[in-house]
């Protein structure tokens, strides 16, 4: 039996304290990035996110498409485009083992910049031409049940991204490789002092690094020189007096710990802070001290945690090992004594390849910080970023209920959070300043992801994830014991292709959705079809005919597609926003207009400015100032005084009456 099932039998025998009421209540913050995985590929079909029932998608103006299909020109003579399948499509005989070590293609800098059109169109149809077909592959519930049943207990972020386009996805903070992404993670920067200027070390861009030397590029700049120059985050919270470590043990260690390549962490001491608490493995710093820290309540207030190499997730090693890893990790913190007062946060360093459809919050052409030339040649004057968009999974009492939080984000918003929950618990000197005013400005600080009045402190059933395979004591997972022997060590071969649906995607095996709602949370942003209610009552358009919306009474399944409403934000970025109806209606058209009137066209629609104010409740504010209500009998009210709605994502086929017209 593994050793950490061992210590997780001592964690379950220890209950929970009395809980928090605020973030400076909060005890023990806990982080666990993963590798290369985007939303689309593992939470596309589920229900209530901005997935597959994507309301807002893009149009490509060259075809008249919808951004689904991407083209296979000069891919394959088969089929002239591909949309997002299920990669089990065919059901083979050990299809699953197989597409659980399968991979995607490349995502450095280049393939990803060219994939999102350099920053200057957010029309993404370049896919399967850059990368792989088999990057439009996605999981279903089935094919990762432990993380479906996480996302719908807690909260899942359907708007988080990677930091930037040349860190191996685009929508995590940067768009590029592994290390560029963790270091803008730890630090909040991919250069010395936030700068994207070249010479002394450079910056920062793949998994390319030299020591003390240069990266190779076609202006003969110096990049990705170690150590990094710039303050880590971890440098802040030392000289702060923070409690934090990172837990991480040397066997089968995937070097995904970025502080090793910071100088002052280089240059630490033995006997320091900063060498003890995160530069150390194994003993108080292993993964079996987490579980027995847990178990005993003596976490510190910052823990990061780093996964061994077979259950990091990094294709080919497989989400079903790396969801084992992630369950011990939860159960433990689940069973010991201070759950209620410890905030979880799983995500992912990138996308590795896999495909999603959200185009990133881009900053304008020129912002400070956030636009480089191109060091090869290639690129032109590109963005750096955000990148692709990725998981994230936020485990608390304070996010019980299966929601989905909306808020544009990225790698920098663990940073901001970070700031907000120590200097909630007192301390000071905790801002870093590596991130770009850009950052600050449209990233999230996940503050809104909780809700510290309305806690609920049962602890869900989840899903036992089958241990991963073992060799000699140790574990080894399922891609090295099992895929290797069969089907050789290329994992982006023909033998790891389970198939390609050309020509032949359906609804049976193409953009997969299951039907359901989520509540939403957070400050609104487009992407989802979603039911308006305050006071028992959901917003309505009772027929296709209909001049005026009213209100009607709302469903426990929030499921009329009459009570259906889908927002088009005015500009990236902003909190303005024109409604418009579900319905097809052919007669007065489907958008809120002036009072409770209906518009045939969107030029005559009414510009709401939707506000989030925390507990799940938006406010809805007309041009003039007045806001949009409901009464406790139903009828509507345009007044001054705001009205508390509730909003829900929701998913429902009956949006969709004919989403494939070329099939």
């Amino acid at each position: 039996m593994s050793r950490y099932l061992a210590l997780l039998a001592l964690a379950s025998a220890v209950n929970a304290g009395s809980g928090a009421t605020s973030l400076a209540d909060i005890k023990h913050v806990v982080v666990l990035m993963k590798e290369n995985r985007a939303f689309d590929h593992v939470f596309g079909t589920m229900a209530g996110v901005r997935g597959f029932s994507d309301p807002n998608i893009p149009i490509n103006p060259a075809n008249g498409l919808p951004t689904w299909y991407q083209s296979l020109d000069g891919v394959t003579t088969l089929a002239n485009y591909i949309l997002p399948y299920y990669i089990n499509f065919l059901g083979e005989d050990d299809a699953h083992n197989r597409s659980q070590c399968a991979c995607a293609g490349a995502n450095n800098w280049q393939q990803t910049t060219e994939i999102w059109n350099y920053g200057q169109d957010p029309i993404i149809t370049k896919w399967a031409q850059i990368d792989t077909p088999q990057s439009m592959a996605y999981f279903k519930r089935e094919d990762n049940p432990f993380y479906w049943a996480l996302a719908e207990a807690y909260a899942v972020a359907d708007n988080y991204h990677v930091c930037g386009r040349w860190f191996r996805s685009y929508w995590a903070g940067i768009s590029s490789n592994t290390d560029p992404n963790r270091a803008y993670w730890q630090s909040g920067a991919i250069g010395q002092n936030g700068s994207l200027s070249y010479g002394d070390g450079g910056v920062y861009l793949d998994d390319v690094q030299t020591d003390n030397g240069t990266r190779s590029a076609v202006s003969g700049e110096s990049l990705n020189c170690l150590p990094l120059k710039w303050p880590s985050y971890g440098e802040i919270i030392d000289d702060a007096g923070v409690d934090y470590r990172c837990y991480q043990n040397s066997y089968n260690y995937p070097t995904t710990n970025d502080f090793f390549w910071f100088e002052k962490f280089q240059d630490a001491p033995t006997n320091s802070s900063l060498y003890e608490r995160c530069l150390t493995f194994d003993g108080p710093s292993g993964i079996d001290a987490f579980i027995a820290d847990a178990a005993n309540g003596t976490l510190p207030e910052l823990s990061w945690i780093f996964s061994p190499g077979a259950m990091q997730e990094h294709p080919p090693y497989t989400m079903q090992d790396g969801a084992w890893f992630t369950s011990q990790i939860i159960e433990a913190i689940m069973n010991g004594p201070n759950y209620n007062e410890t905030i979880f946060m799983i995500t992912y360093d990138e996308a590795g390849g896999w495909a999603d459809h959200v185009y990133p919050l881009i900053s304008p052409e020129g912002t400070t910080g956030e636009w480089i030339q191109d060091p090869d040649g290639v690129l032109g004057f590109v963005p750096i970023g955000p990148g692709v968009r990725i998981p994230l999974t936020i485990v608390s009492p304070y996010t019980r209920g299966g929601k989905v939080f909306t808020e544009n984000c990225d790698h920098t918003s663990f940073l901001f959070f970070f700031e907000q929950y120590l200097a909630a618990k007192g301390y000071t000197n905790v801002t870093t300043d590596m991130p770009t005013q850009y950052r600050r400005d449209t990233m999230c600080n996940l503050l809104n992801a909780f809700d510290f009045e309305n806690p609920d402190f049962t602890i869900p059933v989840l899903p036992k994830v089958p241990a991963p395979i073992e060799e000699d004591g140790e574990i080894v997972g399922l891609y090295a014991a099992h895929c290797s022997v069969l089907y050789g060590t290329d994992c982006s071969g023909s033998e790891y292709t389970v198939g390609f649906p050309y020509n032949n995607q359906t609804a049976d095996n193409t953009l997969e959705f299951e039907e359901g709602f989520k509540a939403m949370r957070g400050y609104m942003t487009e992407g989802r079809s979603i039911v308006i209610e305050a006071n028992g009552f959901a917003l309505t358009n009772p027929n296709t005919k209909a001049k005026q919306f009213t209100a009607t009474p709302a469903t426990a399944n929030h499921e009329s597609i009459l009570q259906r409403w889908v927002v088009s934000q005015i500009s990236q970025g902003s909190t303005f926003f024109n409604i418009s109806s579900a319905v097809n209606s052919t007669v007065n058209g489907n958008w809120i207009s002036q009072h409770s009137s209906l518009s045939n066209s969107v030029t005559g629609a009414e510009t709401y400015n939707i506000s989030y104010v925390g507990q799940d409740q938006y406010y809805f504010m007309k041009e003039n100032g007045d806001y949009l209500g409901i009464e406790a009998d139903g009828t509507l009210s345009f007044t001054s005084k705001p009205t508390a709605f509730n909003i829900y994502a929701v998913s429902y086929h009956d949006s969709f009456p004919n989403r494939f017209p070329l099939f």
